[in-house]
């Protein structure tokens, strides 16, 4: 009896770990299978634009046109196109040239042998499904850069955010810097003043702002109330830095100390080297702001139109082409190109900043 026991034990232990193997791996199967839907639902509507993109303008304004970019299969018969269409004659479908439509009945050729017989057909041709094949309309991205004048909408584009990004993330280092490592009276009083500034509104500054900068400055219509502001830091950066620069350990500093060197020398040679990733992700993140800003420069560089950036001349271009939403949806994908490109360059060292900056602080 001690033997069967023994021989039992070790099939038993073998049939659990099986079974919680093909537990485990269904588990990781369903929660995947989860995550791509949710993606999928996520991605559907940058999937319609770019298919909508590679349309020409008549699939783009066709309500029964299929998804993907098909057009519909003509053919020329002395200098005029004719459709073909799919037609049930005699219980089999033929694609057939329409060559005299009518409401009632209609006249159709054979499109491998136009110069035969016409063959009649009784019905609506308007409810006959026309021949498509796949034909997508790279011109469209031709058109929309040439039409926007995207290389000045995206020299703006550049200008403003890598010049405001170089700012913001100067001043938001240096004043996290500040926070995380000196002593000063009222410290965290006035940190405390700054977070506050992250859920205030910005409609509530928008009117003193626009006053102070148009009427007082005398800035309306150049990039100074854009570009300016920005160089005295942003509240969510420095929180975010600040969070960072508390995990560095303080004895490579107390090291330069010792070493003769002074705050700014320790802050240039010891905290940023060590903080790649934390500027990496303020660095994208404001990117990305100033990239999609819309309403600032819209108010502010009202009049200048050869200083607007992508977004405002999006606008712009919207309103004369929204008859072609092929053309509008082409010059939308090229304006996303860059920031998506860059943020695929980044995304490791953008990640891993997001996660050590405070998140699970």
């Amino acid at each position: 009896m001690a033997t069967a026991t023994s021989t039992q034990t070790p099939n038993v232990t073998l049939d659990v770990d099986i079974a919680r193997k093909r537990q485990k791996l269904l588990n990781q199967a369903g929660i995947t299978l989860l995550a791509v839907i949710i993606l999928s639902i996520y991605l559907m509507p940058m999937g319609y634009a770019v298919t909508t993109s590679l349309k020409s303008e008549g699939q783009a304004n066709d309500g029964d046109a299929p998804l993907l970019p098909m057009d519909t299969v003509t053919v020329q018969i002395d200098g005029k196109q004719y459709g073909i269409y799919e037609v049930e004659i005699d219980g089999v479908v033929r694609e057939l040239v329409l060559f005299n439509p009518s409401r009632r009945s209609s006249e159709f050729l054979d499109p491998n042998d136009l110069d035969g017989e016409v063959i009649p057909w009784e019905g609506n041709w308007r409810q006959l499904s026309p021949v498509r094949e796949f034909s997508v309309a790279w011109s469209n991205y031709e058109d929309a850069w040439n039409f926007i004048d995207f290389t000045r909408l995206l020299g703006n584009t550049l200008m403003y955010a890598m010049v405001t990004m170089v700012g913001t993330v100067v001043a938001s280092s240096l004043s996290a810097y500040g926070f995380a490592r000196f002593r000063f009276p009222g410290k965290n009083l006035l940190f405390i003043v700054l977070m506050s500034t992250i859920i205030l509104p910005p409609a509530v500054t928008l009117v003193p702002k626009y006053a102070f900068f148009v009427s007082v400055l005398g800035w309306g219509g150049t990039w100074l109330p854009l570009i300016v502001p920005q160089m005295f830091g942003n509240a969510y950066n420095i929180f975010l830095l600040r969070q960072y620069f508390l995990t560095i350990p303080r004895d490579m500093e107390e090291a330069a100390y010792i070493d003769g060197a002074g705050p700014l020398r320790t802050f240039w040679s010891i905290i940023l080297p060590q903080s790649l990733p934390a500027l990496t992700a303020v660095a994208l993140f404001h990117f990305f702001f100033a990239w999609n800003d819309f309403f600032e420069p819209l108010i502010y560089l009202a009049g200048s139109r050869e200083l607007n950036p992508i977004t405002v001349g999006l606008t712009d271009f919207n309103g004369l082409y929204n008859s072609e939403p092929n053309l509008i949806l082409a010059a939308a994908i090229i304006s996303m190109a860059l920031p998506l490109a860059i943020f695929f360059m980044a995304q490791r060292v953008f990640i891993q900043g997001i996660v050590i900056t405070g998140v699970d602080k």
